[in-house]
């Protein structure tokens, strides 16, 4: 028996609360919803198969090459639902996917109506390259079914468009796992040679050179931490090794899998919400995939139960607000469509990298996965923090309310031939903190979470982060950075000026301390807290502890992905020379939540040394700068 999702027209079975007593969801929930997203999808289309031309803006790589897109990402979610029921297709699926690959490589390049875009560089409208690790992903993965059937000049036309990818130049971050992916498949079907050994070493060599410890991954050669961890950077090498049995490498990578699973886990709230934090968020329950593949490779230091709880849970987070519109397409957007969500290279059939959470159904019905009860998300047991030296990240999550809160000391999107301009300040990274229930603001409104040196009129923004380190005790945890003030209007940047920030984290109190170095005379310095909707149910507090002057309440009318509008406290005061700020500030959904003004009995400032005293435990935390130390007792 099957219902209508509330919120999304995809057909599910209904809720199981036995096994699944915190998201109602089973295997067949996840079957179902794969085989709803590629129903609606192939709605679209062309007669041939080869593309899928869904509905929206075109991507700034064309209409061609979104269709690609549709069709790749889409045959990655077709090729885990049927190779997880070991060849059972009883949609049909892989027939059109084996239709659309003869007519798309037909004549790969031709302006008609099927026709595959050539793979060239990045620079070139290089997105085909990144498809062609879904296609070749998906073809290893359903081999016995559609590979091996296809006529064989059908495969050697296959092979010559995905050696495209080999041949061209990626973009300098986890693009090299694209090639790696297609050589990989290659190999595996027996086509291999020097040219895909080569593009996989390559691509492995760079991943140690981008691999900084505690299972993260800088995604390049700069400091950008984020989603593309589970999703490419750990996803792609463990499935790999995974599917061709290499035990060498699936232990070498498997390892670091399982430790960044231990901070990962952590920042899915208790709502299943991933933390809105980063580019490409409209790939939205992809946030769990590295989650599913941990728990079907063994890699993993969760249980079974917690790992089915949290990939469920963010399947179900977004289906329950609308997703999928009503045609059941999966929208540019968190919940539904928000434009300040999307990144410009992403087209209507970009979500569909989405596909990449249904690695989960490589498991077999009869695995411990789907077998397992649910049990609580890291997020649903006792408060913690958790600090993260390696990429200047500290996380906080509250039990009471299940909100995850991120701060942000070290991942910044600047890469290194960039430089600093404030021109490119990217909301989706800049921030000081972020959470599982606010979203950052647009660009052009306030900013949330921000720390701004206001000159002659002009706001700074924060754009490469320098962490100071990162580190904690039992029940609390700080992480600090340095940044450089650079500024979209006026003079670029203000030579000698710079700001150190450091946060300590306990319960769902942070406290925030700056000192900002080189003001230059008739400056000010503005401190925001969490945005929040009106009505909301969460609520955001920031109280001044010391150098503050001023507090209001500033607008972002243009709001978050979260919410149609925002609103954020803000504290503001004069500054010249050096000068120590010290504030409180809370994000939390408790209800009747004590305010922020009786927290802290004491504060302290001599000199570069802030002394805090907490009113209800009488505990001390201390704060030196330059160099920075922090000791809490």
């Amino acid at each position: 028996m099957t219902h209508a999702h509330p919120n999304s027209p995809l057909e599910l079975p209904a809720d199981d609360r036995v096994t699944g007593p915190y998201t109602g969801y089973t295997r067949a929930h996840w079957e179902a919803a794969a085989d709803g997203l590629l129903k609606a999808a192939w709605q679209w289309a062309t007669p041939g198969s080869a593309l899928l031309d869904l509905p929206g803006r075109p991507s700034v790589s064309g209409v061609r090459s979104d269709g690609l897109e549709g069709y790749a990402r889409t045959f990655l979610a077709a090729a885990f639902r049927v190779a997880g029921a070991d060849g059972k297709d009883p949609h049909g699926w892989l027939d059109r996917y084996a239709d659309g690959l003869a007519a798309g490589t037909r004549t790969p390049g031709r302006d008609d109506t099927e026709s595959w875009p050539l793979i060239r560089d990045h620079s070139v409208f290089g997105q085909p390259m990144v498809e062609s690790a879904s296609v070749a992903i998906g073809l290893r993965l359903t081999r016995p079914w559609l590979w091996d059937r296809l006529d064989p000049a059908v495969q050697d036309r296959a092979e010559e468009w995905l050696r495209g990818a080999l041949r061209h130049t990626p973009a300098p971050n986890n693009w090299y796992l694209f090639p790696y992916s297609v050589a990989g498949f290659l190999e595996s079907v027996g086509r291999g040679d020097a040219e895909t050994a080569r593009a996989r070493q390559r691509a492995l060599d760079l991943l140690e050179g981008w691999y900084r410890g505690q299972g993260w991954y800088a995604d390049g050669d700069g400091r950008a931490f984020d989603h593309y961890n589970g999703w490419a950077l750990h996803l792609y090498p463990v499935l790999d090794a995974h599917l061709s049995g290499d035990s060498e490498l699936s232990a070498h990578y498997g390892a670091r899998l399982r430790e960044h699973l231990e901070s990962l886990s952590l920042l899915f709230g208790g709502d299943g919400a991933p933390i809105h934090f980063g580019r490409s968020l409209s790939y939205r329950f992809a946030a769990g995939s590295a989650v599913g593949l941990g728990a079907l490779t063994g890699h993993t230091p969760l249980t079974p139960g917690t790992s089915r709880r949290v990939i469920s849970g963010a399947l179900r987070y977004f289906l329950d607000r609308g997703a999928t519109g009503t045609d059941g397409l999966l929208s540019l957007g968190w919940h539904g469509p928000h434009d300040a969500t999307i990144q410009h290279y992403s087209g209507p059939a970009s979500p569909y990298w989405a596909s990449k959470a249904f690695v989960s159904l490589l498991a077999p019905a009869d695995h411990p996965l789907w077998t397992a009860t649910e049990e609580p998300a890291p997020s649903e047991g006792p408060d913690r923090v958790l600090a993260l030296p390696a990429p200047g990240l500290l996380v906080q999550s509250t039990r009471a309310d299940g909100i995850v809160r991120l701060h942000n000391h070290g991942s910044d999107h600047v890469r290194p031939h960039e430089g600093e301009s404030a021109v490119q300040d990217d909301p989706l990274y800049s921030r000081q903190s972020y959470s599982t229930v606010t979203g950052p603001t647009a660009r052009g409104n306030a900013a949330d979470n921000h720390l701004a040196v206001v000159v002659a009129g002009a706001r700074s923004d924060r754009r490469a982060i320098h962490p100071l380190g990162a580190g904690g005790g039992d029940g609390w945890g700080w992480a600090a950075s340095w940044h450089r003030p650079v500024f979209a209007g006026g003079a670029p940047m203000v030579p000698g000026l710079r700001v150190e920030s450091v946060t300590v984290v306990r319960g769902r109190y942070e406290l925030r301390v700056h000192r900002v170095l080189g003001a230059p005379p008739g400056a000010r310095v503005e401190q925001t807290g969490w945005a929040s909707g009106p009505g909301s149910a969460v609520t955001s507090a920031l109280h001044a502890l010391h150098g503050w002057e001023s507090l209001d309440e500033v607008r972002a009318p243009q709001g978050t992905a979260y919410t149609p509008w925002a609103v954020l406290p803000r504290l503001g005061a004069d500054a010249e020379g050096t000068v120590v700020l010290v504030a409180l500030a809370s994000l939390t959904a408790e209800p009747g939540a004590d305010a922020l003004d009786a927290v802290v009995s004491g504060v302290n400032v001599d000199g570069h040394t802030v002394e805090v005293n907490w009113a209800e435990d009488a505990a001390t935390t201390r704060i030196g700068l330059g160099p920075v130390t922090v000791d809490h007792g």
